[in-house]
């Protein structure tokens, strides 16, 4: 059995890189990693492996600190791996969030917004935080 392919998909506008893509059922019992290369400008990367993450048109704020300094609020990223769920106090109160790393690499990249406990919090959900120390932009 075939386990851990990559399967490269090449050229991908970014309409495309945001479609489900499904595997057959006679398929689901294999693990696949894809990784996706988008073709357009202002690409952002993985700091160590250059991957694909997100396109600069996804930024959603800049405003935002991380672990390590300044980091970006994204709408969508691509080319990660979501970790298991937790429960952190951030500065801006209590989340659920999951660590997100470079499907690639595995470079710890950010976290994803589950959950936000406060009203005020709750626009966050479903995004990503890339910290900027973190991703390097490629293609510009």
């Amino acid at each position: 059995m075939i386990r851990n392919s990559i399967i490269r998909l090449k050229k991908l506008s970014a309409a495309d890189s945001r479609r489900r893509f499904l595997l057959p059922s006679s398929l689901t019992n294999l693990e696949f990693k894809f990784l996706f290369y988008l073709q357009t400008k202002h690409l952002l990367g993985c700091c160590r492996c250059r991957n694909h993450i997100a396109l600069h048109d996804d930024i959603i704020s800049k405003a935002f600190q991380g672990r390590s300094g300044r980091a970006f609020l994204f709408s969508h990223v691509n080319n990660i791996c979501v970790g298991r769920k937790e429960d952190r106090q951030l500065m801006t109160g209590l989340h659920t969030v999951a660590d997100i790393q470079c499907n690639d690499c595995g470079e710890v990249l950010g976290w994803k917004y589950e959950k936000a406990y406060e009203e005020s919090q709750k626009y966050k959900e479903g995004k990503f935080i890339l910290e900027k120390s973190k991703i390097v932009n490629d293609n510009w």
